[in-house]
């Protein structure tokens, strides 16, 4: 026979006193296991019921459990105090297919402020008229303080890799001195993981959608179970050590990049299940949807913030080993050798890029058509315990653009290289296309982003479902904003000031006269380069030496970004190189060292001025018409590596030198660049 059991945090107060004291000084974390469960088919034991959570008695929406052990299974998370009455039951459903789900039998399970109601008993599923099976559960619930909470960060302390620059961490904890004290082991909660619910999110206006929710839409946060930290608390609630030793898969997680992602990187991938460490964008869509299009603006986007981020292109795992000269029968599905070869390089792709994230790559874009649910259900299953799976779905119902993307696919693509006839290619393509058109699914299952009618820039929905995490949902916000609409975008330093001619750095001074010449002839280029875009902008930071670059430029309005000020010098500023050499030389070696993470004394890093500028990015993919951004030489260095997919490590050498405009273009056929130096 099996138990159930509710336990207290507290030895010796009542069930008020614990309620009212939980109430202001913590959370619940609840804790639920399943023993001696085993696998009926795909059959796997999941959790549903009254919000917070899961909300709606929903069974689609039931929370998956994870395994803990051969035998048992877990799931644990964390309530906020207004919602401390859960009504659950147990229940078993596939985690691939549509088969029916089996609802434990006898009434709902309450837990009320940490006790649960009534007796104790097990998980009762009848599976057939024939067959029922038992199972004993574990409902365990415990008061946990914000600073027990916080305490989780702790255990990773020793995982955090020293940057070369003064040896300082990217991120630190501090810890408190040993009190002494006896100790007692406790099991802190996981609080980044978090649950997303099921509902659908649609964005209608570009901008609305919120991606820095670490909460879901329950006040409910999340522990799957695996690799959760356990750590060792002295009973003076001030003293935690840990004894988790973390493999070095994780280290290798860690992006290049400091601040908010760098936290986000421990919260989302160091605290979660071990397979949400790395993360699987699937593309799915329709041909000439612009699928590898999104794929590449993502990859650029996702490196650019420190991601280690590859695009894994299915098509050309194809063409190697299959060929060039496939004509469209080849993607029938009736045509059981085609579909056989098109799953295996499928697979074959799969399996490099799980691959490269087990040797420390953290997302992958994986770049094909997916357009049938039983593709999907392949790849699940292969990244399952490897990586989290996101679907995103590419769909477009406008005619002129799926024209325009067919006519690029037999110009560009290398499937029609070979074929001299553009008639006979389009035409051929086209029946490919049919072809998919018979048998597509678009996605329902697991975790999705659905962009729909979003290529042009003007109106269209983004569907979300399940979707959690930092880095999931800036990869939401960014393609909230981002459109296929050609424009240029120019780059170009301040005239020069006269502190470039002291060689001091940062300060706020005024042009030379050389400055001054070129804030003119800049005035004359932007107006003739653009005579015919009235909805053109100039953007400079809030340094009179590039708001004085601008003014001679009368046609256009002008608007200043604080985002776009030069890197922060510190105590440095107004310094030359020379002199810091001499006075510090320490600080000048640590920054000869590695300028890309080297931070001015009570300043900035080139890694801190990449995490200012990504509104600036956002705000660059979203405007449809040219915009001239009139900065700095570090703020133009970073945001010229965005465009160029320049690595992160390259970004303090990149030339960009004074008097020179590098325009940008951005289109369907992907990012081009031009340079006018308009003064020696």
């Amino acid at each position: 026979m099996g138990t159930g059991a509710s336990k207290n945090m507290e030895d010796g107060t009542n069930d008020s006193e614990e309620r009212e004291e939980g109430h202001s000084g913590g959370q619940l974390y609840v804790s639920l296991k399943m023993e001696n469960y085993r696998l009926k088919g795909e059959l796997l034991p999941h959790v549903y019921g009254s919000v917070p959570l899961i909300g709606s008695w929903d069974s689609s929406k039931a929370l998956s459990m994870e395994r803990e052990s051969a035998s048992m299974w877990e799931l644990s998370f964390v309530v906020p105090p207004n919602h401390e009455t859960l009504d659950f039951k147990f229940l078993l459903k596939s985690k691939y297919s549509n088969t029916p789900c089996v609802v434990e039998e006898g009434p709902n399970r309450l837990l009320t402020g940490g006790t649960l109601e009534g007796d104790a008993r097990l998980a009762v599923f009848r599976l057939n008229a024939d067959e029922v099976v038992e199972y004993r559960v574990f409902i365990k619930a415990d008061r946990v303080s914000p600073f027990d909470l916080a305490a989780s960060w702790r255990a990773y302390q020793e995982n955090l890799q020293p940057s070369t620059v003064r040896g300082i961490p990217d991120v630190s904890i501090n810890s408190m001195p040993q009190m002494g004290a006896e100790e007692m082991e406790v099991i802190v909660p996981d609080t980044s993981s978090v649950c997303s619910g099921s509902g659908m999110v649609e964005s209608k206006s570009v901008g609305t959608f919120s991606p820095l929710q670490k909460q879901d839409h329950r006040g409910l946060f999340v522990d799957r179970g695996v690799g959760s930290p356990r750590l060792v608390k002295s009973a003076s609630a001030s003293t935690f050590s840990s004894d988790l030793k973390l493999d070095t898969e994780t280290k290798n997680t860690m992006p290049a990049a400091a601040g908010a992602v760098a936290a986000a990187a421990v919260a989302d991938q160091m605290l979660g299940p071990k397979e949400h460490r790395h993360l699987a964008i699937v593309l799915v869509g329709l041909p000439a949807r612009g699928k590898t299009f999104t794929a590449a603006k993502l990859t650029r986007y996702l490196r650019w913030l420190g991601h280690d981020t590859k695009h894994f292109n299915v098509g050309k795992y194809r063409r190697l080993k299959h060929g060039t000269n496939q004509s469209a029968d080849f993607f029938r599905a009736d045509n059981p050798e085609g579909l056989d070869a098109r799953n295996e390089v499928a697979a074959l792709a799969m399996e490099d890029m799980i691959s490269w994230m087990q040797e420390g790559g953290q997302v992958g874009i994986f770049d094909a058509t997916n357009s049938t649910r039983q593709r999907r259900n392949m790849l699940m299953k292969m990244a399952e315990g490897n990586c989290k799976i996101i679907f995103l779905e590419t769909i477009c119902n406008d005619e002129r653009i799926i024209e325009r993307n067919i006519r690029l696919k037999i110009q560009q693509s290398p499937d029609y290289a070979e074929e001299p006839d553009f008639v006979a290619g389009m035409q051929d393509f086209r029946d490919r296309l049919a072809n998919y058109e018979r048998v597509y699914e678009p996605v329902e299952e697991g975790s999705y982003i659905k962009m729909i009618d979003m290529v042009s820039g003007y109106g269209g929905q983004i569907q979300v479902n399940n979707i959690s995490g930092y880095l999931p949902g800036r990869i939401v916000f960014f393609l909230v904003n981002t459109h296929l609409t050609p424009r240029p975008i120019l780059l170009t330093r301040h005239g020069e000031s006269r502190d470039n001619v002291r060689a001091r750095i940062g300060g706020d001074s005024v042009l030379s006269d050389a400055g001054e010449i070129y804030a003119k002839k800049l005035a004359h280029f932007v107006e003739k380069r653009l005579k015919s875009e009235r909805a053109a902008s100039i953007w400079t930071s809030t340094l009179q030496r590039t708001i004085l670059t601008a003014s001679p430029i009368v046609a256009f309005p002008k608007i200043q970004w604080r985002a776009l000020d030069e890197i922060n010098a510190g105590v440095c500023d107004g310094m030359t190189y020379e002199e810091i050499k001499r006075n510090m030389p320490e600080e000048y070696e640590s920054r000869k060292k590695d300028k890309l993470r080297y931070r001015y004394p009570r300043g900035e890093s080139y890694l801190d001025v990449i995490q200012r500028l990504e509104p600036v990015i956002i705000e660059l993919e979203r405007q449809r018409a040219p915009v001239v951004v009139i900065s700095h030489q570090a703020v133009l260095r970073a945001l010229y590596a965005y465009f160029a997919d320049r690595p992160l490590k390259e970004i303090p050498h990149i030339e960009v030198p004074l008097h020179t405009i590098i325009e940008i273009q951005m289109g369907v056929t992907g990012v081009q660049e031009k340079r006018y130096k308009l003064m020696d």
